[in-house]
């Protein structure tokens, strides 16, 4: 799930299908039709909500629907049906950390942040956010700010208040695009984004923008598409009003003892990490916790149970992703900012074979589950931490060895 704020960069047509665009009169129909809707229901909330008359007639007037966008629903139309819950969980979580990649942003990142560094110092001065976890956040969102940003955001955002199956947000969204044009900050036709409307060199929404987006090289204007100092500066106030803590790490890889039970993950869970370390938990790299760490929270995570990785993470990891809202997103972050700050290499556990469930069988198993008392938060076929802690328990009273994590052998078993 992404935060309902920042979208990640998707610079091909999107994952999902495009709607082909009608013969030419038909499309002049709809845009007809799409433009006195705009005039209907938009520009009055836009203007009741602050934004000036010239700039809805100079932005606004006349536009098309982009019909090269994902996920749009014809006026008419009834949307898709969703998705059938039979196709597998997800791929393992291991395809996600390309080490070609990785290896290629955290290149790239070591040179842009000695580049930068006198900027990211002063960044991380004022907002306490490393300058390690700013350079990955960019290198992740934008290439560095080397991607290509296709789609205007005004006619992206339109279209997709008028014909997605989220219009709500994308008309509050426009609103909030129309009011950074009317800042004076960038003119509409230099607004470019993504397919979602995510803008610039961090991919921020436009409220994120207009709620985090900061002048940090002083010339008057918040450019998060041109300036690397307000690109940055910009991520790291985003992060730092999220609840960044200063002085502590995102996490550490660790190994949890067998005889540690692997159902104590999730930030409510939290604990001292040196009462984590008092149960044998240890850093994988061979190193002690930082003392300043030792008092503060952490909390467990085993985002394949035990088929993969297991991890300590400070509140700061939930503060990664509230950019965008998955553990793995979080800990790709967690992992480049490490290989530019201190030039590590991958995690040490393996990913094991995981991922192939039907999410129709992991939705039973959270079934079974709520029906025996459990908590697993929302029961749509993904194994998130209440769901793995959740099976753990289930298995330890069950007399089953703990793994944390729905596999082919508990299909009969957990009913």
């Amino acid at each position: 799930m992404l935060a309902a704020t920042v979208f990640p960069l998707v610079l091909s047509s999107a994952a999902n299908a495009q709607t082909a665009k009608p013969p030419a009169a038909a499309a002049a129909r709809y845009d007809a039709e799409f433009n006195a809707w705009l005039k209907k229901e938009v520009w009055p909330q836009a203007r009741k909500a602050g934004v000036s008359q010239k700039t809805l007639e100079r932005t606004l007037n006349g536009i098309s629907i982009n019909w090269q966008l994902p996920d749009l629903v014809i006026p008419g139309q009834k949307p898709p049906k969703e998705q059938s819950q039979s196709q597998a969980e997800f791929s393992s979580p291991g395809a996600y950390f390309s080490e070609k990649r990785l290896q290629a942003l955290a290149s790239t990142g070591r040179g842009l942040a000695s580049t930068h560094a006198s900027t990211l110092r002063r960044i991380e001065q004022t907002y306490g956010v490393p300058a390690s976890v700013l350079v990955a956040v960019w290198g992740r969102e934008s290439g560095f700010g080397r991607a290509k940003l296709p789609h205007s955001v005004i006619d992206v955002l339109a279209t997709k208040a008028y014909m997605s199956t989220r219009k709500d947000m994308f008309r509050n969204e426009l609103i909030a695009a129309l009011h950074i044009v009317d800042s004076g900050d960038v003119a509409a036709d230099r607004m470019m984004g993504s397919w979602a409307g995510a803008l610039g060199q961090p991919q921020f929404m436009p409220s994120s923008y207009l709620e985090y987006a900061v002048d940090f090289d002083g010339d008057g204007r918040r450019d998060i598409w041109n300036s690397v100092p307000d690109s940055l500066a910009s991520i790291a106030n985003y992060l730092a009003k999220k609840g960044w803590q200063r002085n502590r790490d995102w996490g550490f890889e660790v190994s949890i003892p067998a005889n540690v039970s692997c159902a104590q993950e999730g930030p409510d869970l939290a604990k001292p990490v040196k009462q984590w370390a008092s149960m044998g938990i240890t850093r994988i790299s061979g190193k002690g916790f930082p003392s300043n760490d030792l008092d503060a929270a952490g909390m467990m995570l085993v985002p394949a149970g035990r088929h993969g990785p297991e991890f300590l993470v400070t509140p700061n990891f939930y503060v990664i992703k509230e950019y965008n809202n998955s553990d793995l997103y979080a800990l790709f972050i967690g992992n480049l900012a490490d290989r530019i700050a201190y030039n590590a290499g991958p995690f040490r556990g393996e990913w094991g074979a995981v991922g192939s469930m039907l999410r129709s069988d992991v939705l039973a198993m959270q079934k079974a589950l709520v029906a025996k008392g459990y908590d697993v938060g929302k029961a749509d076929g993904l194994a998130g931490f209440k769901t793995r802690r959740s099976l753990g328990d289930w298995q330890s009273k069950s007399n089953i060895a703990p793994t944390c994590f729905p596999d082919e052998t508990l299909k009969t078993k957990l009913r």
